[in-house]
């Protein structure tokens, strides 16, 4: 009996080292899924962490290349004041504003201050090279002859060309030449002129009725297949295209086209025998974002905007 007795005490002492040793293991157990949760969403946090760096790397990468390229098309891009900056939060803050203006006027104001930049250096090396001469002796006068001094000769340059805006108010295919435009061009003066291009192959014959366009008018006239041409039209020209140069908006017929820092009044009419038109049209070129230029200085209608070609990027025009 006794001996049952201890064998029952026995079996309840290891029952309950049993019972005592599961609770504990099912408190170890608690404690380690707890563990376990923390863990997976310290790495799930981790995980996220990695990629929203990686989708703001993105979306940076993104603004970067989206700036360049309104930047290239002439977008200007107008950074935020300070004081809005700091109290934006990162994503506003980074988006860029863009004043609501042409195209155009946009990207010319950097233009202009590059180009007043130049010719602010060239005034004053102008009047250094002045007061080098006057310390210099000069030598004695030259008697003056009895006719007067002659005109000092005109600078070849742009201002020598005479480019008006004009409208194409007919146009035919010449009779004798399947590659030419016959056109009827008003330019303002009271009489059309009629012009003559080989834009056949390049500028479908219904684009241009009724386009404005840039004429250089003051080139000698020409018979081309037996018909005398009384000017040119201006185009961008690369060696796969051929596209007409485009006025700006609110350019008039008989409006003059000027170049900065060219000021000038054109000849009446170009000698063909001292090839002026030939010395200056190498100088004439479409640049990298399209403006029409000479010397790398706008073509322009006063108080009415800039000259572009369409397409054509790093072009010779004539």
């Amino acid at each position: 009996m006794a001996s049952k007795t201890a064998l029952m005490r026995s079996l309840q002492e290891k029952s309950l080292r049993a019972d005592n040793a599961l609770a504990y293991l099912k408190q170890q157990f608690e404690q380690l899924k707890k563990l376990a949760v923390t863990s997976a969403c310290a790495h799930q946090e981790e995980c996220y962490k990695a990629e929203n760096e990686k989708l703001r790397n993105e979306v940076t990468e993104l603004r970067t290349k989206l700036i360049e390229v309104e930047t290239k098309n002439g977008l200007k891009q107008v950074p935020l004041p300070e004081n809005l900056k700091s109290s934006q939060t990162p994503a506003s803050a980074n988006v860029p504003t863009v004043q609501d203006k042409p195209l155009e006027k946009q990207h010319v104001n950097k233009v202009e201050k590059q180009q007043g930049e130049k010719v602010e250096k060239a005034t004053k090396k102008e009047d250094k090279s002045t007061k080098k001469q006057a310390n210099q002796p000069q030598p004695p006068k030259a008697e003056k002859s009895d006719k007067g001094s002659e005109q000092p000769p005109a600078s070849v340059d742009v201002s020598r060309l005479n480019m008006k805006i004009g409208k194409i108010v007919a146009v035919d295919k010449h009779p004798d030449a399947d590659s030419l435009y016959v056109e009827q061009v008003d330019l303002g003066e009271g009489k059309n002129r009629t012009i003559i291009s080989g834009l056949v192959k390049h500028v479908p014959i219904e684009q241009m009725q009724g386009r404005l366009a840039v004429f250089l008018t003051n080139l000698k006239p020409a018979k081309m297949r037996g018909i005398m041409s009384e000017g040119m039209i201006m185009c961008a020209n690369v060696p796969e295209k051929v596209e007409i140069i485009e006025p700006p908006a609110g350019a008039a017929i008989g409006d003059r086209v000027i170049v900065e820092g060219y000021p000038g009044e054109p000849d009446e009419m170009l000698n063909p025998k001292k090839k002026t038109w030939e010395s200056i049209m190498p100088d004439l070129q479409a640049n990298g974002e399209g403006f029409a230029t000479y010397k790398g200085a706008l073509w322009k209608i006063e108080g009415k905007g800039y000259f572009m070609a369409p397409t054509v990027r790093n072009g010779q025009i004539k």
